[in-house]
């Protein structure tokens, strides 16, 4: 049997489509998550600086900038991945979500207390125990928390595939 294969470009229009987005995970100096309350979802609201990337943007990039710009945070690297997040499209979504969570490490009081938040996207900023975060998210947006924890204290990143779209 003879194949004939598709040029490039009709071949890539055949294919699903994904929006990438980076983050970064911090914790403070006690080892407790720290979540920014998303002024916008009322479906994920707390959530890690981070974001869509742009154009010709790479995931650690994507993931520096929005840091910066959600709370003026630079994050130095070298990049340090914890886990990568997958979800496929639903109602509200119409492209499968790739993503990269980075390490940022800890946050001493002084560099917690010196977050500028976004007002345009966040209006709250907490350090709390894993448990302490349960009631306060979705299930799923627990779960990646957790997922997320355990790679930070084994050093192996977590593959998280369930963070599809409602359908």
């Amino acid at each position: 049997m003879t194949k004939e294969w598709l040029p490039p470009e009709e071949f890539a229009a055949t294919l699903p489509k994904a929006a990438v987005f980076g983050a970064v995970f911090f914790t403070d100096d006690e080892d407790r998550p720290v979540q920014l309350r998303a002024t916008y979802s009322s479906i994920h609201p707390w959530q890690w600086p981070g974001g869509v990337a742009e154009p010709g943007e790479r995931p650690w990039e994507t993931a520096v900038r929005e840091c910066r710009e959600e709370t003026g945070l630079l994050v130095p690297g070298p990049p340090r991945l914890l886990a990568a997040v997958f979800g496929l499209p639903g109602a509200d979504w119409p492209l499968n979500t790739v993503g990269f969570v980075f390490d940022g490490g800890r946050l001493d009081a002084a560099r917690l207390a010196g977050v500028r938040l976004d007002p345009d996207e966040h209006d709250d900023v907490r350090a709390l125990s894993v448990p302490d975060w349960r009631d306060l998210m979705p299930a799923r947006d627990h779960a990646r928390l957790e997922a997320v924890m355990e790679a930070r204290r084994t050093g192996v990143p977590a593959y998280f595939d369930t963070w599809d779209w409602e359908s």
